[in-house]
């Protein structure tokens, strides 16, 4: 469980750096690049949401299974 927590929040620092990153290297303009800043940041939240999600129906899975037995 603690592996799985960590590969999440790594995985969630690692696109948050990776994004970053590139923004800063983008050549765009200024209103251009706060656009692109938001639509990324918009489809991370999203990403992040839905990972947590599935990980919560299926630790509730885990736990009525847990539970039954």
């Amino acid at each position: 469980m603690n592996k799985v927590m960590g590969f999440m929040a790594g995985a969630v620092c690692g696109a948050l750096v990776g994004a970053i990153t590139a923004l800063l290297f983008a050549p765009m303009s200024g209103p251009e690049l706060i656009q692109e800043a938001e639509a990324r940041w918009q489809l991370t939240k999203s990403e992040a949401q839905q990972a947590m999600e599935e990980k919560r129906r299926e630790l509730e899975a885990q736990y009525r299974m847990a539970k039954q037995s």
